[in-house]
C-alpha cells in the first residue's frame, strides 16, 4: 500500500455518518463477556457470536470497519468465507489488534506498558496477507495518587510511535490509542490535564518516528471525569472539554478521531459523540470506534442463544444507526426508546 493508498483506508474508517465495530477482545475479555450471559467461550461459540454481528442486515450503512482478535481474523462465516473476505465484500474494512496487552511496568508501581513489538514486523506481513487494511495498538494511562508519572507517558508514546511506523511500513494504517482510564475519583479537570500531556508526548514520539500523520486515525479517551468523581460533568462539559482539549494538542493533517467508549454505557457514549459533533466543524471527523458500547446490548439480546440470533442482530443494528447519527449530532436520547 503506498502513502497515498494508508491516506485513503485511513478517510474510509473515519467516513461521515460511520464508525468502527471494535471486536478484537482477547480470549480472557470475551470469557468475561461470556460469563455475563452464562455461556461458555469455546472457539465456536466465539465464531457464532462474530458472526452474528459482522451479518447484520444493513450494519455496512454505519460501520466502516471491524477491529478482529488474531483468532477472529483466521475465523469463516458458517458457509466457509474468511472473515475478512466477508466484511470487506459488505464494504467494511477488516483490522486487526496486535498488541499483546497492557502489563506492569517495571519499577513503576500501579501504571503499566504495552507489549508486542517483538516480531511485529513479520506479523503484520503475516495479517495483510489475510486482509487486514488496519491495525490497534493501546496504551493505558492510569490517573491516580501521583500518577502518571512522566516516564509511563514517555514509554507508552514511544511503544505506540514504533508501532505506527512499523504499520506504515508494512501498508497498513495504524489506529493509535493512548487510553487514559476513567476509573478511579479524579475530576474532569484533572482527565482533561493527564490526556494534554499524553497526547503532546504521543504526537512527538510519531513526529521523531517518521509517521506520516495523514495515514493514520487516533482513538483516545473522551475527557471525563472519573466513574467514582463524586460530582460527574454532564454530557455538554464532556463535549466541550474533549474538543478544547483535543484541538490544541491534535494536530489538523490526522484526518479523524474515533473515540474509545472506555467504561461508558452505551447511551452515554453516544450522547457524548453527538454533542461533540454539534460543536462541530472540526479539523477532524470525529467519529466512533466502540467495543462494549456497540456489542453489550446485542451480547445480552443474544444470550448465548441460537434461537436469539435476529435479536442480537437487532440490538447491534440499532446502536450502530443511533451512533451514526451521532456521527452528525443529530442523536437524541428519546430516540433509544423507538
Amino acid at each position: 500500500m503506498t502513502g497515498q493508498d494508508l491516506v485513503a483506508v485511513a478517510q474510509a474508517m473515519v467516513a461521515p455518518g460511520k464508525g468502527i465495530l471494535a471486536a478484537d477482545e482477547s480470549s480472557p475479555t470475551i470469557k468475561k463477556r461470556f460469563d455475563s450471559i452464562g455461556t461458555e467461550s469455546t472457539e465456536n461459540q466465539r465464531r457464532v457470536y462474530r458472526e452474528m454481528l459482522f451479518t447484520t442486515a444493513g450494519a455496512a450503512e454505519f460501520i466502516s470497519g471491524v477491529i478482529l482478535f488474531d483468532e477472529t481474523l483466521r475465523q469463516a462465516t458458517a458457509d466457509g468465507t474468511p472473515f475478512p473476505e466477508y466484511l470487506a465484500a459488505q464494504g467494511m474494512l477488516p483490522g486487526i489488534k496486535v498488541d499483546t496487552g497492557a502489563k506492569p511496568l517495571a519499577g513503576f508501581p500501579g501504571e503499566k506498558i504495552t507489549e508486542g513489538l517483538d516480531g511485529l514486523r513479520e506479523r503484520l506481513v503475516e495479517y495483510r496477507e489475510l486482509g487486514a487494511k488496519f491495525a490497534k495498538w493501546r496504551a493505558v494511562i492510569v490517573i491516580g495518587d501521583g500518577l502518571p508519572t512522566e516516564f509511563c507517558i514517555h514509554a507508552n508514546a514511544h511503544a505506540l510511535a514504533r508501532y505506527a511506523a512499523l504499520c506504515q511500513e508494512a501498508g497498513i494504517v495504524p489506529i493509535v490509542e493512548p487510553e487514559v482510564l476513567m476509573d478511579g475519583g479524579h475530576t474532569i479537570e484533572r482527565c482533561a490535564s493527564v490526556t494534554a500531556a499524553t497526547l503532546d508526548e504521543v504526537f512527538a514520539a510519531l513526529a521523531r518516528h517518521r509517521v506520516d500523520l495523514t495515514g493514520i486515525v487516533l482513538k483516545p479517551n473522551m475527557v471525563i471525569s472519573g466513574a467514582e468523581c463524586s460530582e460527574r460533568a454532564g454530557v455538554e462539559e464532556v463535549a466541550e472539554a474533549t474538543v478544547v482539549c483535543l484541538t490544541a494538542h491534535v494536530p489538523a493533517a490526522v484526518p479523524g478521531i474515533a473515540f474509545l467508549s472506555g467504561g461508558q454505557s452505551a447511551e452515554e457514549a453516544t450522547a457524548h459523540l453527538s454533542a461533540m459533533n454539534r460543536l462541530g466543524p472540526h479539523a477532524w471527523q470525529l467519529s466512533f470506534s466502540y467495543g462494549r458500547a456497540l456489542q453489550a446490548p446485542a451480547l445480552q439480546a443474544w444470550g448465548g442463544d441460537s434461537s436469539a440470533y435476529a435479536a442480537g442482530q437487532a440490538a447491534l443494528i440499532k446502536r450502530a444507526r443511533l451512533n451514526g447519527l451521532a456521527r452528525n449530532g443529530d442523536y437524541a436520547p428519546e430516540m433509544e426508546a423507538a
